[in-house]
């Protein structure tokens, strides 16, 4: 007696087959209709009588079967792809890349153009409450600071000098005016530091640091919740040397000496980010290394030849959290072994 074959079983794979391709039929035409047609979820569940939360589940079942996939393209001068690597190279949480290898030759021009890409950066950086502190001598932190529009979000505490300086009339017109800025912009309220930055002797320092006029100040420094930094090559910039803060061309070769490449508020550093005193610690009313460096978000602006080393030096010393800088900076630094 011959054995009938089991068409029951055979209907119910064929049939099975054909639900998945109906089903997969759907999710593509609903996929369609809201991608390339620009139909709304509501308008796709009345004209194929289906309910707006099945569109929307028909619509995620699209994008997990690789039926519908998301390409970003950066437009050109945006580099996301290399600040997320040199964000993962150096541990940093935040990398902003300036365009345009063709303002190398030109350190105004360069310095103007990173002012205005932190400043974009800057508007969203700060947050209700907080307590910044800024490095006011530094004319690319002045260019980023004038290029800034009024922080959405305002309300941040104050903003703190972190640093004295009591030298030429116009380079601390040019601070005072860099702090009350910020200040405005973030709904803040601005403290200065009434003190020269580099004093005589330790004894001078600790003197001037109980004077009710920077003990306010000093004692700010210890709760910083964010700080705009910039990053001070081993010889100092104009602006620097305005500012009375200026270390002698003796002390300035000590510092050589001792493998120092950079700053940041004065506090100097080798080429692998360790720190390097050379007993300039002492005498400097500013804030601290470990007041600095136990800050949450610590931002920093610079870039350009003259600065390589020292913006080296600051991220592999994790002296920064966040760095704005130009193209040609952030490869050099991506090609370092």
């Amino acid at each position: 007696m011959s054995q009938r074959p089991d068409l029951t079983s055979s209907h119910r794979i064929n049939t099975a087959a054909d639900a998945d391709i109906d089903k997969l039929r759907l999710i593509v035409r609903v996929a369609r209709m809201y991608h390339e047609r620009g139909l709304r979820q509501a308008e796709i569940a009345k004209a194929l009588g289906l309910s707006q939360a099945g569109v929307s589940r028909l619509l995620r079942q699209a994008v997990g079967l690789g039926v519908v996939r998301t390409i970003v393209v950066s437009p050109p001068g945006i580099h996301s792809e290399l600040e997320d690597a040199l964000a993962d190279r150096y541990h940093l949480t935040d990398v902003v890349i300036l365009d345009g290898d063709d303002l190398l030759d030109h350190p105004r021009s360069l310095m103007r153009a990173l002012g205005s890409a932190a400043a974009g950066y800057l508007e969203t950086a700060f947050r209700p409450g907080d307590l910044i502190g800024v490095s006011t001598w530094s004319e690319t932190l002045l260019a980023a600071v004038e290029s800034m529009q009024p922080v959405k979000m305002q309300g941040a505490d104050k903003v703190v000098q972190l640093m004295g300086g009591m030298g030429d009339p116009q380079g601390q017109v040019q601070a005072t005016r860099l702090a009350a800025r910020l200040a405005e912009l973030t709904g803040a309220t601005p403290l200065f530091v009434r003190a020269p930055g580099l004093v005589g002797s330790a004894e001078a320092r600790l003197s001037l640091l109980h004077d009710p006029a920077v003990l306010e100040v000093s004692q700010a420094w210890q709760q910083l919740t964010a700080v705009l930094v910039g990053i001070g090559s081993l010889q100092p910039s104009p602006l620097l040397r305005l500012s009375g803060n200026a270390v002698a061309e003796a002390e300035i070769a000590r510092l050589r000496g001792l493998g120092a490449v950079g700053d940041i508020c004065q506090r100097f550093f080798d080429e692998n980010g360790v720190h390097v005193d050379a007993g300039l610690g002492e005498r400097t009313i500013g804030v601290s290394t470990d007041q600095l460096r136990i800050v949450p978000r610590r931002i920093a602006v610079a870039g350009g030849e003259r600065k390589y080393t020292a913006v080296r030096g600051a991220v592999r010393g994790r002296w920064i959290t966040a760095l704005v800088t130009d193209i040609t900076t952030a490869r050099r630094l991506l090609d370092e072994p």
